[in-house]
């Protein structure tokens, strides 16, 4: 590869990972004008819509044989209505900081999910990860402002933003043999195409009494950032830039998510963590790198942990 074409690469990357960063902020402000149903529908109309003009535009039309239907639609609901439903609901009850911190945990799931299935043994580096993400974890959760409580809004929200983390860290281990079957741009649309079709009809209901006019350009361009940028530019950038300089070397790139969103939600929606929070967030982060540190010798490993955001 050209020292210019490879610096493309890194570059493009790089933004990837500032896209995925400041997606939940902008998804966090976007949600106080807009409702959660209504701008997942939203946006997933915008996610299949740049994604099928891709495959289109690269020809890459195919076929669904028939003992793949019922999979791929539970692989949707799985990634899709389930996550996307926990994703969205999550950010709305907590801060966007700590959303961006514990999404960034999924490389801990699959870690530990594919250790108790025995699809991978997790060596020194992934336990110690494992280890410093929980304590880290802990430490967010029980480190807020307000007094420690289970019925607070942000242990709510951290909880469910977990359970997204954990739902995604299986779609991404059950996504491996379909990867085998279907180029990453075919999946993609399949997926984007069931999440549209789903989340828009939930969101019907909301999305039809919404009072467009009183929405603003911030909000409505938070759902077209969200839907355009987030999961269907990026995606595509992501999957190119596994498939020209691997997927050890593009996974380090999502280790900045989780402290470019941290960053950002202290930034722009003026948040405010504890010290202890602080301590937490750094512990989970050190987790992450922790988990994804690969030897050279396992760079053909398949690692696809597309957070979809």
């Amino acid at each position: 590869m050209s020292f210019s074409k490879k610096s493309v690469v890194e570059f493009s990357l790089f933004l990837v990972a500032f896209i995925w960063a400041l997606n939940f902020s902008i998804v966090k402000y976007s949600l106080a004008e807009i409702d959660p149903l209504s701008f997942n529908g939203l946006r997933f109309l915008f996610a299949a819509a740049i994604i099928w003009a891709v495959l289109l535009y690269r020809n890459q039309l195919f076929t669904i044989p028939k003992k793949d239907w019922l999979p791929l639609i539970g692989m949707g609901l799985l990634g899709n209505l389930i996550y996307q439903g926990l994703f969205i609901i999550g950010i709305d009850y907590t801060y966007a900081a700590n959303a961006a911190v514990m999404l960034g945990t999924i490389p801990i799931w699959v870690a530990l999910i594919s250790h108790i299935f025995n699809l991978e043994q997790m060596n020194i580096f992934k336990t110690l990860g494992v280890i410093a993400a929980f304590a880290g974890i802990i430490f967010i959760i029980s480190g807020g402002n307000d007094s420690f409580s289970f019925s607070s809004d942000t242990f709510l929200g951290d909880i469910i933003i977990i359970g997204a983390a954990i739902v995604w860290g299986g779609y991404t281990i059950l996504s491996k043999s379909f990867l085998t079957r279907y180029t990453p741009i075919q999946f993609s649309a399949i997926m984007a195409s069931i999440g549209a079709i789903v989340l828009s009809l939930i969101g019907l209901p909301n999305i039809i009494q919404l009072e467009w006019t009183h929405i603003s350009t911030a909000a409505y361009g938070g759902v077209v950032y969200s839907g355009l940028l987030s999961i269907g530019v990026a995606y595509l950038i992501w999957n190119y830039g596994l498939q020209t300089v691997g997927a050890v070397h593009t996974a380090t790139y999502q280790n900045l998510v989780p402290v470019m969103g941290l960053f950002f939600g202290i930034v722009l929606l003026n948040e405010q963590l504890t010290f202890l929070q602080y301590t937490g967030s750094a512990l989970v982060i050190a987790g992450i790198i922790l988990a994804r540190w690969k030897r050279r010798a396992d760079s053909k490993v398949a690692a696809v942990e597309i957070k979809g955001e």
